[in-house]
């Protein structure tokens, strides 16, 4: 299974979260971006499900279209559910866990129901670094190298 996460500079800046799932992409929207320390958690605003097709997209879309503004794949790679329920009996229960494998995010994380929004965190794994901030760090898109700002 693919994950993605695309840097949105929308009305807001903010990176949209993606799992695929059931043939979509379960998507949420994280205002300040994932993070690899694991005392720090994330909102995700649960958002529609894109096709998976949507998976590489990168450019502008137009003034007028919903999502207006520039979009880069900021990391993309595959993820392993970490429980026994699937991910879909997980949005239900609240607490989905998973290991991801990406260019930028690795190690587990888990999304957790927090009333009617949920938070992503990191676990404290061998990848888990309280002293860097990958968002500064490594702004680039994966797929193209290109910021935010090239697109935008």
């Amino acid at each position: 299974m693919i994950f993605v996460v695309q840097k949105h500079r929308a009305t807001n800046l903010h990176y949209d979260f993606r799992l695929e799932s059931g043939g979509v992409l379960l998507s949420w929207a994280i205002p300040k971006g994932p993070s690899l320390d694991p005392s720090v958690k994330r909102l995700a605003v649960p958002v529609e499900d894109h096709p998976l097709d949507y998976a590489d997209f990168e450019g502008k879309i137009p003034r007028g279209d919903y999502g207006a503004g520039g979009v880069i794949v900021w990391d993309t790679g595959t993820y392993e559910n970490l429980h026994e329920e699937t991910i879909d009996q997980g949005l239900k229960t609240g607490h989905i866990s998973f290991r991801l494998d990406g260019q930028k995010l690795r190690g587990g994380f888990a999304l957790r129901r927090f009333r009617d929004n949920w938070l992503l965190v990191k676990m404290d794994d061998e990848f888990a670094d309280r002293e860097h901030d990958i968002l500064v760090d490594r702004p680039e898109s994966v797929l193209s190298g290109r910021t935010i700002e090239d697109v935008t």
